[in-house]
């Protein structure tokens, strides 16, 4: 609908934005709102712009409103958009955006990170069978998407005891002089020694692919061809070896139940809806017989109706998946149906038929595929409800425990490390309802503390985030710059370390004015210092809220290793040597010669240092004391 500009306009919208909508053209594409701050809150399609833009600010329109439209149109501050060249590039490039930005108000495949596949290097010469988190046009085939890295690892474990394939990364020769530990546990066939031949191997990485597609069949059938030509051969080893594998192969074909007399590959997809969540569950049906199932959970499905929320799952789900069936069996018809299913049939590179599935086997799988959702969703709820419950629990505990005045909802924590003196830097973990933000967390180089001090080096850190909010809270009308991340205050400061580090603490947020509740958390007998108090705290070993702090603390700690391992690089170990005055380059090499690292250093007495070339007894003094 189109906006007149005699037509009353609800308050919400600014004149800058109808602006922008009276001038959108008349043609299809891509539109986002954003909210005050900037941020992407909906990304939707259109074939014309302005008047699917238009209807949202339509006063008519207002009164059949939902909550969840009502909610979007008052916070949106800003248009864009992007003319597209056809309706299927409009869903390819919704699909992109809604993964990229994970908007507000769009439907959104949770937790909708690159699920792991299967990937077979069949173009390689010698083939091997990895893990990959995206598929590709490689030349490889790629099985899956998988719902998580276990899954496919237990399934890659399934395929290489049912058919041994190379394990290993080494370049295969096949004049090797002794094959690995692999071929000696019957996971490999010694390529690598010459025991098999490519064609051989190549025939078995033949039967994987098979497998993984479903025509399970005719791999069974050359299995007990080969284990009964090998015993008319007296070749019983190798015939034991091959009854094994086929009654193995044959238990996880008997797991996969057939379910349809089709010989049809198909997905069928089933649909549970309770509350803001919805749940789908897809069976994975290869030449009639189910080969796999997965369920997944869309977020922000309130007030959505089915159809809405089969059509963003089929969008972003099948936008990164490598191997599409030939049928899709839905509960419903789905909008746009028509550019949907041209979609995935140039992203499978095959017809792709979409079926809404209303009668007969079709409709029963679906029904089933519902009732597995139905049953999915409800455990799912039922775990977030415990979650809640020990979540708030756990929190509600370390209130009481602290003697906090408010429930300490956003938690950060400051951890100081080094390596034997060297590459002194520091961390911040920030836990969100119990949860860890790692798009919040920060590291530190220290920049003004050029020895080992942990007390001055966690004074640096804390002056420096915690400068940053009070520049943050004295910028005026929100205009904060760089400093906007910084502007969140925490209910509680964690510092990794005895009452000395908390009282380098305490000393930086009196200077820059600051009443935010701090504890320090000493990592040998776990007891909590407060400021103030000379006992510390000492929490059950079982306690929830000891938990969460432990948890917040070894988040910091895991943080400042990485950056420890990225910014010192091979040299590490070496590295305090470095920062000692009068050990060169020469010294350095001596002193390694002499004693192998630089905990043989450390370990060695003053005499034996003075005593390596080129050392002085002064030198070995200084040595002995920085290290």
């Amino acid at each position: 609908m189109n906006i007149d500009v005699g037509e009353s306009i609800p308050k919400t919208a600014t004149d800058s934005v109808l602006d922008k909508v009276r001038a959108l053209p008349r043609a299809p594409g891509i539109y986002k709102f954003k909210d005050a701050d900037g941020r992407t809150i909906y990304v939707g399609k259109a074939t014309s712009l302005r008047s699917r833009v238009g209807s949202y600010f339509s006063e008519r329109n207002s009164e059949g409103r939902n909550g969840k439209t009502s909610a979007l149109v008052a916070q949106i501050a800003d248009v864009e958009y992007i003319l597209t060249g056809s309706p299927m590039q409009a869903l390819q490039w919704e699909s992109d955006l809604i993964k990229t930005e994970r908007p507000k108000y769009n439907i959104v495949l949770r937790d909708d990170k690159h699920y792991p596949y299967v990937r077979i290097t069949v173009q390689d010469e010698w083939p091997r069978v990895e893990i990959a988190r995206r598929s590709g046009t490689d030349g490889a085939k790629y099985f899956g998407p998988f719902t998580n890295t276990l899954s496919v690892r237990q399934t890659m474990d399934t395929l290489n005891r049912l058919f041994p394939y190379i394990l290993c990364t080494k370049e295969i020769t096949g004049k090797d002089p002794r094959p690995c530990l692999y071929f000696y546990i019957k996971r490999c066939l010694a390529p690598c020694i010459g025991a098999i031949t490519n064609d051989q191997y190549r025939t078995q990485i033949d039967r994987v692919v098979r497998f993984m597609e479903g025509k399970a069949e005719g791999v069974l059938k050359e299995l007990r061809q080969e284990m009964e030509t090998a015993s008319d051969r007296l070749e019983f080893e190798q015939a034991a070896a091959l009854r094994d594998r086929l009654r193995a192969a044959e238990r996880v074909v008997e797991q996969q139940a057939v379910t349809t007399t089709t010989r049809e590959d198909e997905d069928v997809i089933g649909l549970a809806q309770e509350g803001t969540h919805a749940c789908i569950q897809v069976f994975f049906m290869r030449g009639g017989r189910m080969v796999g199932r997965d369920h997944f959970v869309l977020q922000n499905a309130q007030e959505e109706g089915a159809p809405e929320l089969i059509g963003s799952f089929l969008l972003q789900f099948y936008g990164g998946t490598a191997r599409l069936p030939g049928r899709v069996l839905i509960p419903n018809r789905v909008p746009d149906e028509r550019a949907l299913r041209q979609w995935l049939t140039a992203t499978a590179g095959h017809a792709v038929k979409l079926v809404p599935a209303q009668r007969g086997e079709g409709a029963r799988l679906v029904r089933l595929a519902t009732r597995n959702a139905t049953d999915a969703l409800q455990q799912l709820v039922l775990e977030w409800v415990n979650d809640l419950q020990r979540t708030s629990g756990a929190l509600l505990e370390l209130q009481e425990a602290l003697n906090l005045s408010t429930i300490p909802e956003r938690v950060e924590c400051f951890d100081i490390s080094h390596v034997q003196g060297a590459f002194t830097v520091a961390s911040m973990s920030v836990l969100e309802q119990a949860k860890p933000k790692p798009s919040e967390y920060r590291r530190f180089r220290i920049r003004t503390v050029d020895h080992n001090d942990d007390f001055a080096s966690m004074a640096e850190v804390l002056r420096r985030r915690f400068g940053h909010l009070v520049t943050a809270a004295q910028a005026e009308h929100g205009e904060l710059g760089r400093d906007e991340k910084w502007a969140v205050i925490p209910d509680l400061v964690v510092i990794d370390g005895g009452k000395g580090q908390l009282s380098a603490a305490m000393a930086v947020l009196r200077d820059l004015e600051l009443e935010i509740p701090t504890v320090g958390l000493a990592k040998e007998r776990e007891e909590i210092f407060l400021p103030g108090r000379s006992d510390p705290v000492v929490l059950p070993r079982d306690s929830a809220a000891l938990f969460l702090l432990q948890r917040v603390r070894d988040e910091a700690h895991r943080f400042a290793i990485t950056y420890h391992r990225a910014s010192r690089g091979k040299g590490a170990l070496r590295s305090a040597l470095d920062e000692i005055p009068g050990v060169g380059p020469k010294r350095k090499k001596a002193l390694l010669r002499q004693f192998g690292s630089v905990d043989g250093i450390r370990q060695a007495p003053v005499d034996d240092l003075a005593a390596v070339p080129g050392m002085t007894r002064s030198t070995a003094n200084l040595l002995k004391e920085r290290l």
